[in-house]
Order: C-alpha cells, then sequence, then structure tokens
C-alpha cells in the first residue's frame, strides 16, 4: 500500500503558501512539504496579467506542480492556483476558485482538489485621489490586504470567466504591487493618476497569497480537504486519493444550486461510484468540488 508518511513534496510557490499547506498534509498522511529557494512560479502566469496564465486552471496547477518537481528532483509536488469569477446563481457576488494538486509520478497519479468560496475581498476602484478609498479601504481590510495601483488607461477588460485585472504593456514604473501602507499608497495614487490619459488610478486588491490573508485562510481549507482525501483509500484498490471526481448540480426553487449526486473516484484505478445525496444548499455559503 502506498504510503505518504515522512516523505517529502516539493510546493511550487513564491508566496508562502507552505504557511497554509504543510501543516494540514503532515497531520493527514505524514508528508513533508518542501520549497524550492527563488523557484520563480510567475513564470507561469501572474495575477496582474504581465505574464499569461495558458490553459485552463486544472492544467496550470498541474503543470506548476511539475515545474517545483523538475526543481526539486522529486517524484511528489504540490501547487495551488486561484482564480475570481462570479459566483454562478448569486448576482453581483464574485467568489474565490481555489485549485490544488498533488502529482505523483511513482504511482502516476494526479489528485485535483477545488473550492469555490464567497469568502474572498477580491474588489477594485478608480479614484483620482487617495481621499476617496476611505471606504474602500475598510471593505477590503487595508493595510492587512495589500493592494496594487496602476494607471487606469493601462488596463484592458478580461471577459473570460476568470475576473482579475490584466495589464497592457505597462512598464514597471506604473505598476504598484504590494502596497500595504497609507503613504505608499497616496503616492502610488497620486503618480498612476497623473500618468493615466483619463486622470483615474486603478486600485484593486493584491491577491497573492502571502499578501492576502483572506486568500491564505481559502487555501488552509482546501489542504484540509487535500489532505483529508489522499488519507481516504479507494475501496477496490486500496490506494489513497479516493473522493469526489464529480458533481450534479440542479437549481432548487428557493435554494439556489444544490448537489443531488456524486461521482466518487479512485485517483489510481477505475473504480468508480454515483452517491445520491441530500440536497445540500450553495446559496451563501462554501461551495467544494472534489
Amino acid at each position: 500500500m502506498i504510503s505518504y508518511q515522512n516523505r517529502q513534496a516539493v510546493l511550487a510557490t513564491k508566496h508562502h503558501k507552505e504557511k497554509a499547506i504543510s501543516g494540514p498534509l503532515r497531520d493527514a498522511v505524514g508528508l513533508s512539504v518542501i520549497v524550492p529557494p527563488d523557484l520563480d512560479t510567475d513564470l507561469l502566469g501572474t495575477f496582474t496579467g504581465e505574464v499569461e496564465r495558458e490553459g485552463l486552471p486544472s492544467e496550470v496547477v498541474v503543470r506548476k506542480a511539475r515545474f517545483g518537481m523538475a526543481e526539486a528532483r522529486l517524484p511528489l509536488g504540490i501547487a495551488s492556483e486561484g482564480s475570481f469569477r462570479p459566483h454562478p446563481e448569486l448576482a453581483f457576488e464574485t467568489g474565490n476558485h481555489e485549485l490544488m494538486a498533488f502529482v505523483d509520478d511513482e504511482a502516476g497519479t494526479v489528485v485535483v482538489e477545488d473550492l469555490f468560496t464567497l469568502d474572498t475581498n477580491f474588489a477594485n476602484i478608480k479614484v483620482s485621489r487617495a481621499d476617496d478609498l476611505a471606504s474602500f479601504l475598510v471593505r477590503v481590510g487595508f493595510p492587512a490586504h495589500a493592494l496594487i495601483v496602476v494607471p487606469n488607461d493601462r488596463i484592458r477588460v478580461n471577459h473570460d470567466e476568470r475576473v482579475r485585472l490584466v495589464l497592457d504593456d505597462v512598464p514597471d514604473q506604473q505598476l504598484f504591487k504590494g502596497i500595504a501602507d497609507r503613504a505608499a499608497l497616496t503616492l502610488a495614487v497620486q503618480q498612476c493618476a497623473a500618468l493615466s490619459g483619463d486622470g483615474i488610478a486603478h486600485v484593486e486588491t493584491d491577491m497573492r497569497a502571502h499578501l492576502n490573508p483572506t486568500r491564505m485562510r481559502t487555501i488552509a481549507a482546501l489542504a484540509v480537504q487535500l489532505g483529508r482525501r489522499l488519507a481516504t483509500l479507494c475501496p477496490s484498490c486500496n490506494a489513497p486519493g479516493w473522493g469526489r471526481v464529480a458533481a450534479k448540480w440542479e437549481s432548487a426553487e428557493g435554494a439556489g444550486l444544490v448537489v443531488v449526486s456524486e461521482t466518487m473516484g479512485c485517483a489510481s484505478c477505475t473504480n468508480q461510484q454515483v452517491v445520491t445525496r441530500q440536497p445540500a444548499m450553495v446559496r451563501g455559503a462554501t461551495r467544494v468540488n472534489g
């Protein structure tokens, strides 16, 4: 039987996600998480769009895990990938869709867990003066949560499912990331508004995990979910990684989206089982997909 007790897995991150992921995986299956120094995962894509993410998030998160595995020369790899998009049922609500991959090249298995939650401070605002930011700063939890500022005429709207900032060839001196104090924010807004043709600065939450405690909390919850799945053995082949691989959702009057059935599957063999569920309401709660 495969065991991950006292094994090492590389976590592909440059944003200190080990703070959220190491503990849950150690507690669940005894896995030790390491992070290669100077690993630049921004090469695979950035939230601010200077490096465009190629492929679906589910593809990128596995690619990122393998990126770390190649660097550390280990057969076990972990990565997470987040995106922000509208809730499928609730108008004007944006949620955090977080994915986490575990790759085991020795066993030839890949497990991807995901979580969709409305617990996010993802937001943006357009202002000409820093004084206009007062209520926004309270709403997004500044300065505990950092901000990004860029000239408004340097961005373009991204119309795919990922709701995030996309920059249009912005020079480094016009892009301010990781702003976590009021003086730096005021200066950035002044400079970006002056450089923008419309006199407006675009201010947005910095969603990188080490600068966004709310997102880091979601990553920790997903690590618990992944650990629970790795600790669950397939009833057919006894391999770790048994869990939900698909779910059927339906709209229920007055209840939003509900789960009516789940397909449980194995990461190693073809065994699957469909389980009918009592409807679990999604509205106003965290949605979890396996």
